[in-house]
């Protein structure tokens, strides 16, 4: 009887956190300064907009699968396809599409679907009080900046909920560097260099 031998072999993949945590970082950090007036117009955010708040995020989503990773994968990746979709609004505004379709914008929509990623953060916020203390008040953040969004798409106190969701946006980016940082270091000399923070522990 013949024997047959298998032998597995076993594929590792960088954790993919920090990448995706810069592209969110930059992304945010250029596009709220446009929302706390220290810059103007929203035709320079766009490309960090697609390339780092989308294409980064989708990678960093895409490898987060590879490890199995349900969380990072699914906040990753709707977050990169978040910032596809913002930047295509931005475009359809600034009439790259032609003036009919910029003529026909509604920003109440934008409400619409800046609520339903409120709904999405609010229990991924849940789901971050498991990771560490620097992603769990990053997921804070996010919240206030999609109630500021909604709130200001639905003109109710415009400008201090607008200002609500530059502020929160301005923490995310800092946050963001944050742990981006943090991971790198931590895992590049094997130590503990920047502390994020144990998990809350409540629901494990």
């Amino acid at each position: 009887m013949e024997t047959q031998n298998y032998t597995q072999v076993k594929i590792t993949t960088a954790d993919p956190s920090a990448l995706g945590l810069f592209g969110l970082a930059m992304v945010t950090f250029v596009a709220s300064s446009q929302k706390l007036g220290l810059t103007e117009g929203v035709s320079l955010i766009l490309p960090w907009a697609f390339f780092l708040g989308g294409i980064a995020q989708l990678f960093a989503a895409v490898l987060d699968a590879k490890h199995n990773n349900i969380f990072g994968t699914t906040a990753f990746g709707a977050f990169g396809l978040f910032w596809f979709g913002v930047g295509t609004t931005w475009m359809i505004q600034l009439g790259f599409f032609g003036e009919e379709l910029a003529a026909n914008a509604d920003p109440r929509q934008l409400g619409f679907a800046f609520i339903g990623y409120l709904i999405f953060s609010l229990f991924m916020t849940i789901g971050a009080m498991e990771t560490h203390k620097v992603l769990f008040f990053i997921f804070v953040f996010i919240d206030f900046l999609f109630i500021g969004l909604a709130l200001s798409s639905f003109n109710i106190f415009h400008g201090a909920t607008h200002m609500l969701a530059a502020v929160a946006e301005m923490g995310i980016a800092l946050l963001s560097f944050y742990g981006a940082a943090a991971v790198v270091l931590n895992t590049h000399f094997g130590k503990i260099v920047l502390p994020v923070g144990k998990p809350f522990g409540i629901f494990k």
